[in-house]
């Protein structure tokens, strides 16, 4: 068993009806609510890290990467619905990873089932890429491209908007979903989360330099 292992059981039992408290995976700390996340490349899982441990794990080629904070988009290449389409991907959001483990970008979505893969034409991707500097801008394993269309989206004239996001982000909302929805659309409490999300996303973006 790993020393992260053992450490879960070294943990003091909450009160019942509290729920534990979140720590770092590699020290042990307890952290505050809102904390740095880690990329686990071996496990391709993110772990939990406090301001310290995440300071250590900045640069590529480790186990563990820590996951930037940075939100940008770019007014000045806006994606076309066309360009969209081409992807043939069968949602309206949707967010695209440079996956060192697997080699190539991986395509998912949130849904009733968490983060789900969909397939990717990667010659497609690779075209649209070649024309907008946002989709390369992304670092390998921890940043995503998340893409909003049709009710999702806020550009005018029938075009989509993306963004360059911490990955961490996306996988809190697609668990975040499937936790609360409900019925065939997700209901009215995933579609509130929903637009907050894409409200904060907006909010944090800053213009690619």
């Amino acid at each position: 068993m790993t020393a992260a292992g053992l450490r879960r059981f070294a943990r003091p039992t909450p009160p019942a009806g509290e729920a534990a408290p979140d720590r770092c995976e590699l020290c042990g700390e307890t952290l505050p609510g809102r904390h740095s996340h880690m990329v686990d490349a071996e496990r391709q899982s993110l772990a939990c890290a406090c301001t310290a441990c995440a300071l250590l794990f900045t640069r590529p080629g480790r186990r563990y990467r820590t996951v930037p904070d940075r939100v940008l988009h770019d007014p000045a290449a806006p994606l076309t619905a066309a360009e969209w389409a081409a992807l043939r991907i069968p949602v309206a959001m949707a967010f695209f990873m440079a996956s060192s483990a697997a080699g190539r970008v991986v395509a998912s979505y949130p849904s009733a089932a968490g983060a789900t893969e969909c397939e990717l034409d990667l010659q497609a991707w690779d075209r649209l890429a070649d024309g907008h500097r946002l989709l390369r801008a992304a670092e390998p394993d921890v940043e995503a491209i998340l893409v909003l269309s049709g009710e999702h989206s806020a550009a005018p004239s029938g075009a989509v908007e993306a963004f360059l996001v911490p990955v961490d982000v996306c996988y809190e909302l697609a668990g975040s979903l499937r936790a609360c929805w409900r019925g065939f659309d997700g209901g009215t409490e995933a579609r509130e989360l929903l637009a907050e999300f894409t409200g904060g996303i907006r909010q944090r973006s800053r213009e690619l330099e």
